[in-house]
């Protein structure tokens, strides 16, 4: 989780222009003033950066970086026993 969480870190510090070291896990979208429109473009930046498609219902669920690093992994979980890419 480690690897996933510093990349969301990342993609989130670029998106936001926030510093790195102020996202923690634990961090809300609300505490990082990210808004509706914020967390659409963040969550292309997400998708882009693992290769992935988040559906519209998991992104609805989302509230915080936590929350981000646990569906990131659940999807690359996924991926990898489905054998797809």
């Amino acid at each position: 989780m480690n690897e996933i969480f510093d990349r969301v870190r990342r993609v989130v510090a670029e998106n936001q222009q926030i510093e790195p070291e102020k996202i923690t896990i634990d961090s809300t979208f609300e505490e990082l003033e990210i808004d509706s429109f914020d967390g659409v473009n963040l969550l292309f930046g997400i998708e882009s950066e693992f290769d992935i498609q988040v559906s519209d219902e998991d992104a609805k669920n989302l509230r915080g970086i936590r929350n981000v690093v646990d569906g990131v992994e659940r999807l690359l979980n996924e991926r990898k026993a489905g054998g797809g890419a």
